[in-house]
Formats: structure tokens, C-alpha cells, sequence
């Protein structure tokens, strides 16, 4: 990929900053050729890659050097866009939203810290991931378990901060970060929580502090970078009972939601519930051409021939229990009475005791792991996928509505219909999987004006998507418009104080600082 400066900065001055940086971090670490920008380019692009092509990178291994960067950044006004490990599949990998910002590469800062099996937290930096963490804990037998999204070698603390969902009682990333060191826009270092205290000894531990709490204002946004954090961990239960049951129809996901849900709120279930269709299932069995081998979306006569061929049920749930055995079996008896008010077929069971090994496909036992991503192979070629993600109330109503309406457009464009849901507690996450081929312009051109119709449409309903790609982050922004935007309008004001020169991820979701304001609306997919 050729140079893309950013805007307002010179050859000359990137040069210069360029040479900076390599005094800071060694001329190793800072890559600027073709290829080293093709690497940090999204592989998934609804469009050319060059909309979001960085200028290069910089992969500092210490805060010192982090520091180091900012400072040269302020100085030359080069734009850094931050990211952990760069594995945001579908949402623009490690390519920045603003064209020529220089990618601030945190990969090689990959300490595990602290890992405590007592208490049940561990401190991180932000290129550890999943399998690093989970390789750790095996390798030491702590009887801890995590919580890991689909994509087994993303980070940990990256995922978190993204407001990624896991599938255990723990899901839920974000509410386990505790206690933040985070350098902002400055150069200024920082610790949030009772972590401002010098050798605090609960600042992992406690998730307020003494005054405001700042922990979730560095998530999902582009005011500090986070160069190491706190996250808990959850303790490895005695044993675990998985409770999986296939639902025949696509429109039985609204009593499906209405029954787990009371159980979510009672504590009988404490795990995010991931309802995957099945086509989650297909896209693991093989590609698309092996089942439906014309371009049209797959009709739903066909679907029926899939399910029936393939003993699947529209939709699969998978409840897993954690805990002492008799109460897992006490709990199970009330799940199974609850579905059985609408279904007559048995949940099957399968038990798992500590010792036991455990699936390397079971994401439910903290099991990180890359088959989820065989979606991307589903249509062939150059296969991408987005994402898109509405959050909804946890209502049997809300989400029939929503997946009816979204089914809808989604068959008018053509696309494949692949829909899940995962219940949180009082919400429920509904992920559309788009996917589509990148060498089939006429498929890229659709996807975007699916995406277009999908956003009209949730936030005309009162929804909003949780998580965006690139390409999309101003137009998310713009659905949140109560009082003339006075929420953007605020996260504005604490960006252009926290980092007047605007050098840190201008445009993450939406927030453009004074520097940059004139490219929000550009470089649209």
C-alpha cells in the first residue's frame, strides 16, 4: 500500500517524526514500507483498503517508550491510531479510521503482570491474549477460568475495552477491567480507581475508587492509551453442567428469550446465553457453494432441506451451569421445566468436573479457540464479514420485532440470513454476521447499502448498534442524538482537554478532536 499522509502534515514532516521515532523505540520498530502498511490494512474492507490506509506503525514494548512516542507525535503532529493486538475481525482490524494516522502497535507490551489465584484477577498489558493467558493458567493449574469471545488470539484487554462478549458467568469484559494505567494525550501517566494511591495494595480489586470513576471512559474511545489494567477473573467451579437443546423455528425465538430471561435475572443461569442460528453451525460443516451453490441468498425451502439433512434446529441453545453439583442439578430441573412449557423434546446433558479435559471448541469453559472464524471461508474468495449489532431489551417483543424487521431487509438485499443473540441480563446482543465476497464488487456494494439500511432502521425503531466498523463510526455516532448530540458534544470537550492536539484515534467512534473535526463525514465506506 502506498504512503497516505494525514491530513495538514508534509513529507518533510513525516520524515522527520519518522526519525524520531526510531530514536525512541529503535528503527526496527517502526516500519513505513509498502508492506509493512499492507499488513496493517483491514483484510475485511467493505472497499478499497487505501480509505483507511495507515502511514505505518510503531511497536513500542515499554510506557517509557509509549511516552516517548506521544511526545514525538505532539511535536510533529502526527496522528497515532492505537491498537492491541490488531485482531478487531470485521469491525477494521488494525487499519485507522482517519487515512495516514501512523498505527500504535502495543503487540510486543505482552506481559502477564500479576495472575492471582485467591482472589481471582490477573494484570495485564495490552498485547496479551487469550491463548496467552489461557496457556498460563494451564501451565500453572490455577483453578481460575476466562471469559473469551469468538477469536481465540485477539487481547484480552483490547476485547474488554471494545465491549466484547464472552459466554460465561464473566461475560461481560468490560465489568471486569479494575483499575486502569493509561497515558494520555500528553504524555501524562495516570492510574484510575484507588490505584492513584502510590503501592495501593486492592487497586485490582476495588472497581471504584475516591471521587469519579473513570475505568470505562478509556473504553471505546480514543482518550488515553491503556498500557496495563487489572481484570477479573472467574474461579473455576467445582463442576459444570451444559444443558443444549435445538428450537425448531425461527419465530420461537421470542419464547426462547422470554423463558431464559426471568432465569438470568433469578440467578438460576449467571452466564451471558449465546443463541447462535443455524447457519453458525453450516459454516463450520463447509462452504457455501457445498450447500446452495447459486448466488441468490439461500432460500428458505432450502434452509428447511439443511436443517432436516442435518438434524439441526433453527436456533441452539447451549445453557451451562457452574458450581457445586447438587445445585447445578437442582438448577437444571427448573431450566428444564421452564422450556418444557413450550417443547416437548429432552435437553440433552453433559457434565464436566474439575479435572476433566475439557472441548478445545468450548468457548463456555473459557476455552479460547479460532473455529468460530471459519465463518470468514463460508462464501469463498476473498471472504469478509461485518457485523451488525443492535442491542435490544431482553424481551421475547423486542427481539422477534428486531430479527423480523432485520430478516426482512437483510433477504431484500439478497444476503444470507445469519442471526444471533446473546442474553446479558436486561438486554440481549443481536449479532447479523454479513458476509460477502471482496473480489465480487457488486457484493461489496451491497453489503454497504445493507449496512446503510440496517442503521436507518434499528434507530428508527429506538435501537442502537453497540460496536461499529470503520467506515460506519460516524454514522453510529450520529443515531445518538438526544439533545442535539449533547453526548458527543461532551466526550468532544474531555477529548480536546485531554489531548489538545488531537493525536490519539481521531474519529473512534465519532469523537473527532478540534484538530481533526473537518474529516468527520469523510472516508465513508
Amino acid at each position: 500500500m502506498q504512503l497516505t499522509l494525514p491530513p495538514g502534515l508534509s513529507p518533510q514532516a513525516f520524515d522527520a517524526a519518522v526519525k524520531a521515532l526510531q530514536g525512541a523505540v529503535g528503527a526496527g520498530w517502526v516500519m513505513t514500507t509498502d508492506e509493512d502498511r499492507d499488513a496493517y490494512a483491514d483484510i475485511y474492507a467493505p472497499g478499497p483498503e487505501t480509505l483507511w490506509g495507515a502511514s505505518g506503525a510503531v511497536a513500542p514494548q515499554t510506557v517509557e517508550e509509549i511516552q516517548a512516542i506521544v511526545r514525538i507525535a505532539n511535536e510533529h503532529k502526527l496522528p497515532l491510531w492505537t491498537v492491541s493486538r490488531g485482531k478487531n475481525l470485521g469491525y477494521g482490524t488494525a487499519a485507522p479510521r482517519m487515512p495516514g494516522c501512523m498505527v500504535l502497535d502495543l503487540g510486543r507490551m505482552d506481559k502477564i503482570i500479576e495472575l492471582d489465584p485467591e482472589l481471582g484477577y490477573c494484570v495485564l498489558e495490552p498485547g496479551v491474549g487469550f491463548i496467552d493467558l489461557y496457556e498460563r493458567i494451564q501451565q500453572d493449574k490455577l483453578p481460575l477460568m476466562m471469559s473469551v469471545p469468538g477469536n481465540g488470539w485477539g487481547s484480552v484487554l483490547g476485547n474488554a475495552l471494545e465491549h466484547g462478549i464472552g459466554y460465561t458467568p464473566y461475560g461481560l469484559n468490560a465489568k471486569n477491567l479494575c483499575g486502569l494505567e493509561v497515558v494520555l494525550g500528553t504524555g501524562d501517566l495516570v492510574r484510575t480507581g484507588i490505584g492513584a494511591m502510590e503501592k495501593n495494595q486492592a487497586w485490582n480489586l476495588f472497581p471504584f475508587g475516591y471521587g469519579p470513576t473513570w475505568d470505562l471512559m478509556f473504553s471505546q474511545s480514543n482518550f488515553g492509551i491503556v498500557t496495563k489494567a487489572g481484570m477479573w477473573l472467574m474461579p473455576e467451579p467445582e463442576t459444570s453442567l451444559e444443558l443444549n437443546l435445538d428450537i425448531p423455528k425461527a419465530e420461537d425465538i421470542g419464547w426462547v428469550v422470554d423463558t431464559l430471561t426471568p432465569l438470568k435475572l433469578h440467578g438460576i443461569i449467571d452466564q451471558s446465553i449465546f443463541i447462535p442460528s443455524w447457519l453458525g453451525k453450516m459454516v463450520i460443516l463447509g462452504q457455501r457453494q457445498d450447500f446452495w451453490d447459486k448466488p441468490s441468498a439461500i432460500p428458505e425451502w432450502r434452509v428447511q432441506e439443511l436443517l432436516k439433512e442435518h438434524k439441526l434446529g433453527y436456533w441452539k441453545v447451549q445453557i451451562r451451569l457452574y458450581g457445586d453439583e447438587t445445585v447445578n442439578k437442582a438448577k437444571a430441573e427448573i431450566v428444564k421445566a421452564a422450556f418444557k412449557k413450550h417443547i416437548d423434546t429432552p435437553m440433552q446433558e453433559v457434565w464436566w468436573r474439575r479435572g476433566d479435559p475439557t472441548n478445545v471448541m468450548d468457548l463456555t469453559l473459557g476455552v479460547p479457540s479460532a473455529v468460530p472464524l471459519q465463518m470468514g471461508n463460508w462464501v469463498g474468495g476473498k471472504a469478509a464479514h461485518m457485523g451488525f449489532s443492535p442491542v435490544v431489551p431482553a424481551t421475547g417483543k423486542h427481539v422477534l420485532d428486531q430479527m423480523t424487521r432485520s430478516r426482512k431487509i437483510i433477504d431484500a438485499h439478497d444476503v444470507d440470513f445469519y442471526a444471533s443473540f446473546t442474553i446479558g441480563g436486561r438486554f440481549c446482543n443481536n449479532v447479523n454476521m454479513l458476509m460477502y465476497d471482496r473480489d465480487k464488487p457488486e457484493q461489496v456494494e451491497g453489503i454497504k447499502k445493507l449496512f446503510n439500511a440496517l442503521i436507518a432502521d434499528a434507530a428508527a425503531n429506538g435501537y442502537a448498534e453497540y460496536r461499529t466498523h470503520l467506515g460506519w463510526m460516524d454514522a453510529i455516532s450520529d443515531t445518538f442524538n438526544f439533545n442535539d448530540h449533547a453526548l458527543r458534544r461532551m466526550n468532544e470537550k474531555v477529548k480536546d482537554v485531554l489531548d489538545p492536539n488531537g493525536i490519539l484515534s481521531p474519529g473512534k467512534q465519532g469523537i473527532w478532536p478540534t484538530a481533526y473535526a473537518a474529516q468527520r463525514g469523510k472516508n465513508l465506506a
